[in-house]
């Protein structure tokens, strides 16, 4: 399939999204363990006959998700950051306000934990599903800034220069996207937020 189609899909899929019927729970499933395979292996050496092999299922299952391969990656990436997501802001939900930035930033730890450098390299090379990894790193940088604003306002940090604080952990975030910091440092994805969520935390509170 072309690029350009595969572009066009997943904007659609993303209009559709809130509006079409649930998957049944077979589609579910098989869509669960691509995810966590995809997480673990990566996808760019993968073929379907590989995928179908390794999940246990035929070809034809795998086209009830996705037409093509390519589009089985995004549905697999997409679905892998809105889950992160979900857990991101269960976390944040349950922790009071000078916690909330604190929290947020372990739970993204969390949720990449389980995330291989051969998925995040496939991801970085495959424009979809880069692109996914990038709008939600956006989203999170955001989020961030008003987390710490919301700290900032209920007088739970030290009086240190909110916004500064905010834009160098989003600029962080999009380093750590882009794969600047394991590229540098050679630690992973999760390891780079745990440890910013370690400097965030002193710098905040001391």
């Amino acid at each position: 399939m072309r690029m350009s189609t595969v572009w066009r899909t997943l904007v659609l899929d993303m209009v559709l999204d809130g509006t079409r019927t649930a998957p049944p729970d077979r589609q579910i499933h098989l869509r669960d363990r691509l995810v966590a395979y995809i997480l673990d292996h990566g996808f760019a050496h993968l073929t379907l006959e590989d995928l179908a092999r390794e999940l246990r299922c035929s070809k034809s299952t795998l086209y009830q998700l996705a037409p093509s391969k390519a589009e089985l990656v995004v549905l697999a990436v997409r679905h892998y950051f809105r889950a992160a997501t979900n857990q991101v802001e269960t976390a944040v939900a349950a922790a009071s306000a000078g916690d909330r930035v604190v929290a947020y930033l372990d739970a993204v730890a969390d949720a990449l934990s389980p995330v291989s450098r051969q998925f995040l390299h496939d991801v970085a090379e495959f424009a979809p599903a880069r692109e996914v990894y990038e709008r939600n790193t956006e989203l999170a940088a955001e989020r961030v800034r008003a987390l710490i604003s919301e700290g900032g306002r209920a007088g739970r940090f030290r009086k240190v220069h909110a916004r500064f604080v905010a834009d160098v952990v989003t600029q962080t975030m999009l380093d750590i996207q882009r794969g600047g910091i394991t590229g540098r440092i050679g630690i992973s994805d999760s390891r780079a937020y745990a440890e910013l969520r370690a400097l965030v935390d002193h710098t905040l509170r001391g």
